[in-house]
This record gives C-alpha cells, structure tokens and sequence, in this order.
C-alpha cells in the first residue's frame, strides 16, 4: 500500500481484516474517521490503518498511508473469497429469440429470456430470470444479475454492473389530463436508456426510458439501490446518486456530481459539475458548480447548518423573550 510501519507490528501476521470494535489480534482495521477514535484506541487489532496527519496523536501499531480507507479498500480484496465462476454456454431453460448475437464466452443463466434482435458482447453473464427487450445492446464483459429487466432498445456498455430487481428502460411517468373524460391519458415513451461503460446499478433501482431520445448514464456514474430515474435525465459521468433519491424528467446532473442519500430534485434542473446535495436535500432550483447544498428546500450548506442551529435554540428564545417582555411590562416573569 506504499505504507510505512510504526510500533512493534513490523513481525506481526495477519490473517484477515475487519471493523474496529470486532479486530482480533491477527487482523488488520482501519481509521477512516475521526469519530471512531476511541474504538481505535480500544482495538485489539495487529494493527490499524492510519493517516499522515493523525500518525503521531497514536502510540499502537499503525500503517501510515495518505488515505486509509482507500488502502483498507485494496487491501480487503486481497482477503476476498474468490468470485463465483460462470461457466461459458447458455443454460436448457433459456429462452433465446433466434437471431440474437451472443458474443464468445458468455454465460445464460435458468430462465433468462433474450428477445429478438439482441446483440450481447463477450464474456457477459446475464443471470437466472432476467429479461433482456428487443432491439437491446450490451458491450464486453457486463454481468447483469439474477431478476433484472432490460426493456426494449436500451444501449448498455462494457462492464457495467446490473443488480437484481433493477428494470432499465421502462415507461416514463407521463400523463395528460383529459377534461371532458376527466381521466389521465398515457403518453407514449419511445426513446430509450443509454448506460455507458463502467456504470453500475443498485438492486431495485428503475430507470425509466425517454419520451423521446434517451434517458442517459455516463461513463463511470454509479447508482445505489432503490434509486428512481426518470425520462430524459443526464446523469453526468463519475457522478454518485446513493439510495431512495428520486431525480425528475429532465433534469442534467454534471460530473462527479453525489446526491446522497433520500435527494429529491424536481425536473428540468441543472446541477452543475461536483456540486454535492446532502442527506434528505429537496432542490427545485438550478445548482452552479461545486456548490454544496442541504435542507428541505435545499440552500447552502453553512446558511442551511446556521438556521437548523438556530431552530434548536427557540424554545430557549422564546422564554427569553417571555422575560423580557414581562420586564418592560413591569410585571415579574412567570
């Protein structure tokens, strides 16, 4: 890890890896966040994982590395049970459209069913159950995981990852109101979702297809479970939208965008490049790059900490405020 080695560890094996609190005196933890100091201190690890600059507040054995919870990621995989093995071929129960183009070393699991004019890279695994639509592309070396639906002409790239329960491409959430039936009328969805290469999507996340043209991941973006998409969104590459955020039709996420967990954003927005949304945020207005924004209605993060500060001081306020009217009413406080 490019590490370097302070206390008596340097003879010390170790044979597998875990959190603070659990490590036995063979395993290795690491010190991500400051917060967790004291069950750094009270570790029985071999060992800790540590920074350059909290080094020297420590005396147990440490490796000191620029970032720990980085190296730990390295280093976990080397503790790691092999990945199951998928054989090449295509399983008896799958049900395979003729025509289809399967690429060389590519695994079918029971029940999957491939419909027509599919073309699938090489090295793919497509797992037990999952559904791939007509007219759909996959590049090399994807593995779409058991349960999974791929609507008609979705365009997936390399090596993305696909979790069980995700449906990629399925309708819009449109609808016109009819007056004179007073009924809302479907409107037609016939675009389509374009995944690019090295995305990955979390179990039960939904993505719905454009209305016209494409809903759109880029290269690298990274989606965690039980996440919904709507049609037409850009989700910038790199970018990371973490579990339960919900982003409206329309709206354009930059680069290295995070939306992190429970984000709600309204549609036809623009966040620009590296902006962060926080926890719980609500955004119904454009976000310049590099902002960091919180709250239900979301606003700058130190504007938003400041008025959440201040909201926990009221009960406080208002007594102080009962007193001081009662004294200019010359009257004693109650």
């Amino acid at each position: 890890m490019g590490g370097e080695v302070l206390g008596d560890g340097a003879a010390t094996a170790v044979t597998g890896i875990n959190d603070l609190r659990s490590a036995q005196p063979d395993q290795l933890s690491f010190l991500g966040n400051p917060k967790y100091e004291q069950d750094a201190l009270a570790s029985k690890a071999a060992a800790i994982l540590v920074s350059k600059k909290d080094a020297p507040r420590f005396d147990f054995t440490r490796i000191v590395v620029d970032s720990p919870s980085a190296a730990f990621g390295k280093i976990s995989a080397l503790f790691a049970p092999p990945p199951p093995q998928d054989e090449p071929g295509v399983h008896p129960t799958a049900v395979i459209a003729p025509g289809v183009v399967l690429g060389e070393g590519i695994s079918v699991g029971p029940h999957a069913v491939i419909s027509a004019g599919v073309k699938i890279g090489a090295r793919c695994v497509i797992g037990a159950n999952s559904f791939i639509g007509e007219n759909s592309v996959i590049g090399d070396e994807t593995r779409i995981y058991p349960l999974v639906t791929v609507r008609e002409r979705s365009v997936i790239g390399a090596r993305v990852i696909i979790h069980s329960g995700a449906v990629i491409g399925s309708d819009g959430f449109g609808y016109d109101f009819d007056k004179q039936t007073g009924r809302h009328v479907k409107i037609a969805h016939t675009g389509f979702v374009q995944l690019d290469n090295d995305v990955e999507i979390g179990a039960n996340t939904t993505i719905d297809r454009g209305r016209f043209g494409r809903t759109h991941i880029a290269e690298g973006a990274k989606i965690d479970n039980l996440v919904q998409i709507a049609h037409n969104v850009t989700v910038g590459a790199h970018s990371v939208v973490v579990a339960q955020t919900g982003i409206s039709g329309s709206t354009q996420l930059g680069r290295y965008v995070t939306l992190a967990g429970q984000v709600g954003l309204a549609g036809h927005l623009k966040v620009g490049d590296r902006a962060t949304i926080t926890a719980q945020s609500g955004l119904n207005k454009d976000v310049p790059a590099g902002a960091v924004l919180a709250g239900h209605h979301a606003l700058p993060i130190r504007e938003s900490l400041k008025i959440e500060a201040l909201t926990r001081k009221l009960p406080e306020l208002v007594e102080r405020l009962k007193a001081l009217e009662a004294k200019l009413e010359g009257q004693p406080p109650a």
